[in-house]
């Protein structure tokens, strides 16, 4: 599976266009932990949005301290 094709089950599972590569990255996620897709189209995926700009939440700092 690549973006193109991730981003078209984004906006039919969600009936919009993901407006950051950091929803779909998230899409991304929830896909693999459902079993929808396997760990390496998620590796895949993960690599190509990280690319386009998207970034994991512990890169950011947001839950430091947790």
């Amino acid at each position: 599976m690549g973006i193109a094709e991730l981003k078209h089950k984004f906006m039919v599972v969600k009936h919009c266009e993901p407006a950051e590569a950091n929803e779909l990255l998230d899409f991304a996620r929830r896909l693999y932990l459902r079993g929808e897709i396997s760990l390496a189209e998620y590796r895949d995926l993960v690599r190509d949005l990280e690319k386009a700009g998207a970034y994991q939440p512990n890169e950011t700092g947001e839950f430091a301290g947790l």
